[in-house]
């Protein structure tokens, strides 16, 4: 069954324009948008290692750690750079802006990395609907840029 997970990302998506204008104001008491995108992590890290303890499942040997490929060390880069850019952009361009560009951006790179099946994601080849829905999505940055 999908709809727990499209429930849960959609709630996850939800949130963000929340996130966003915390930490945006975050930013703007600490006047540091690299501070204030610490503190999110510092604060999301606490949060995850209280869930982290409550899963009762041993961590895996370091012998099997170190066979994973170079990239998956680089989620938190990008999620750092994520808030960090999110920050430094919403109070710029707004709640509505920001987010229309930011699912432009994903939707693009996602049709790029499933068309190479890059990142561990199955090859799923360009096609013309895909296309299509990219330029609705561009049509929607533009609409909600405009007015």
């Amino acid at each position: 069954m999908v709809w727990p997970y499209l429930l849960f990302a959609f709630a996850a998506g939800a949130a963000l324009p929340l996130q966003f204008g915390i930490n945006a104001q975050l930013a703007h008491w600490l006047d540091s948008p690299v501070r204030a995108a610490f503190v999110s992590f510092l604060t999301g890290t606490i949060i995850l290692a209280a869930a982290a303890a409550l899963v009762f499942k041993p961590l895996p040997p370091l012998s099997r750690l170190g066979h994973a490929p170079w990239w998956v060390w680089l989620g938190g880069a990008l999620g750092a750079f994520y808030v960090a850019g999110s920050i430094v952009a919403a109070p710029r361009l707004g709640a509505a802006a920001l987010i229309a560009v930011i699912v432009a951006g994903q939707s693009l790179a996602s049709v790029v990395v499933d068309h190479f099946g890059w990142v561990g994601f199955e090859p799923k080849h360009v096609s013309a609907g895909r296309l299509a829905g990219m330029a609705l999505v561009g049509a929607g940055v533009v609409l909600v840029r405009i007015f």
